[in-house]
């Protein structure tokens, strides 16, 4: 029997399917530690836990305390797993104070510290943005000076496009420096801004090599969404896979390996510019949010939450075939008000494209409004021909208006 423990501070329903998938292996014992009690948890998943702990997850000192605490209880821990990028340092951290198997603190750093990241990437010969951390607003303006505009500024520690803005001239600069106040203690990551086609690249790696991966492509990029509220956009996986000559896959196995991944599942963002050059944006050792993990499971007919949890527990994976291309169609509220009140062009999208439909999760008026770039609803759509879903997304954000 492997005993092991899944950390996440709430019991989100994306979170608990990976925790729950854990907790159906055969010859797993899991236990939960988080910030609630075990009350909070979805029966199902409770009658199945071994034990449960309570503390500030994010400290590495109280999680290797609550993993000690319930190895008494359970008769030890071997694994200790999360799926949160802010989690993946902790984790990392626990695990080395408790002498587990898994990535460890170095990587982990590398995975979460932006500027980290690319100065492995730079030194490696890997292709990404020109960057600087930035400790004043006079470095700014500097680094706008050598690179141009547009810039992007993020926090070091950032989620993919969460917490990004974009400037496209010294006087935005100057207003997000302000608003940002970077300092020697708390520096802001400045970039060049890619442009170009951007996507995923999503891949296993199995003792250092990359045994499998899936590419994806945002329509538009995750920036213009999160600047735009209204914007409703969508996310291919085409049927075919890149060839390992390809550019981008060199490129996008060549960043994971540098960063130390190991034995994982990992999420890369890539841009391919007008020119055609490849360069890669960043990078976590954690699976895919918004649904891509759903998206991959609709195009290998396989639960990758399941895949997911067997190559963590026990450094197990099957290769799967890639049987269909899949799309997500993100539907997003448009207007001024806090929540929906109604969705217009459902039947026209459904005489459209309704054949294509594998999952559907609607809008509902008097729903409150997301805000978010993952949307207040989607439409997962599935053919054998990757033309077909790419005009089938197309034809849904163009029908479906949130209200």
């Amino acid at each position: 029997m492997l005993r092991a423990a899944f950390v996440a501070p709430f019991g989100l329903e994306a979170t608990l399917r990976f925790a729950e998938a854990a907790a159906s292996l055969p010859g797993v014992a899991l236990g939960w530690i988080g910030q609630e009690g075990p009350e909070r948890l979805p029966p199902g998943l409770r009658s199945r836990l071994a034990g449960h702990e309570s503390c500030d997850v994010f400290d590495a000192e109280a999680l290797t305390r609550a993993v000690r605490r319930l190895e008494t209880r359970m008769g030890g821990v071997e694994r200790l797993l999360g799926v949160l990028e802010p989690l993946q340092e902790p984790l990392a951290d626990a695990r080395r104070r408790l002498g587990l198997q898994g990535l460890g603190p170095e990587a982990a750093h590398a995975f979460r510290d932006k500027s980290r990241m690319k100065d492995l990437w730079r030194a490696a010969g890997v292709p990404c943005a020109h960057h600087e951390l930035l400790r004043s607003v006079d470095d700014g303006h500097a680094f706008a000076r050598r690179t141009g505009y547009p810039l992007v500024l993020k926090p070091p520690a950032g989620m993919a496009a969460k917490a990004t803005v974009r400037v496209d001239d010294s006087e935005a600069l100057e207003q997000a420096l302000r608003w940002l106040e970077p300092s020697a203690a708390a520096p802001v990551l400045a970039e060049e801004h890619l442009q170009g086609r951007e996507g995923s690249f999503d891949a296993v790696f199995v003792q250092g090599r990359c045994v499998w991966h899936s590419v994806s492509r945002y329509s538009p990029t995750p920036l213009e969404v999160l600047r735009n509220p209204w914007i409703q956009w969508t996310v291919l996986l085409p049927r075919e896979v890149l060839d390992p000559a390809d550019p981008l896959r060199q490129a996008a196995e060549r960043a994971l390996g540098v960063l130390g991944l190991e034995t994982g599942l990992s999420h890369l963002e890539w841009f391919v510019r007008e020119d055609g050059r490849v360069a890669v944006s960043e990078a976590a050792a954690r699976p895919p949010g918004a649904r891509f993990v759903d998206l991959i499971s609709w195009a290998h007919e396989v639960d990758f939450h399941r895949v997911w949890a067997e190559l963590a527990l026990f450094d197990r994976f099957e290769q799967p075939t890639r049987r269909w291309a899949v799309g997500a169609a993100y539907l997003r509220a448009q207007g001024a008000g806090g929540s929906i009140t109604r969705v217009r062009g459902l039947e026209e999208a459904q005489r459209a494209v309704g054949s294509l439909v594998v999952d559907v999760r609607l809008p509902r008026p008097g729903q409150i409004a997301s805000g978010t770039y993952e949307g207040d609803g989607q439409v997962i759509l599935r053919h054998p021909e990757t033309a077909v879903v790419e005009e089938a997304l197309r034809r849904v954000v163009e029908l479906v208006k949130v209200e």
